[in-house]
């Protein structure tokens, strides 16, 4: 199936309502363009995590600080 869409200024274009609802595409989910070794653009679409959505995800074995990470993280970003 072919679905057009127009490119106003600014290059912005709407998503057609059809793939919005396929994939469940909300405001501020990303829109990733992909060109393939054919020069073929490949279009995928990935929610947009927050903080509070990804809080917990992960498991860490040892105890953490997060001051002492935070403190290390601007240090490493000075440190370039």
């Amino acid at each position: 199936m072919i679905f057009e869409t127009k490119v106003y200024k600014k290059n912005q274009t709407t998503i057609p309502a059809e793939i919005r609802k396929k994939f469940n595409i909300k405001p501020d989910d990303i829109v990733e363009w992909e060109e393939n070794e054919n020069g073929e653009i490949m279009v995928s679409f990935r929610k947009k995590i927050s903080f509070k959505d990804a809080k917990g995800s992960a498991n860490v074995k040892e105890k953490t600080n997060a001051v002492e990470l935070e403190r290390d993280l601007y240090r490493d970003k000075n440190s370039k």
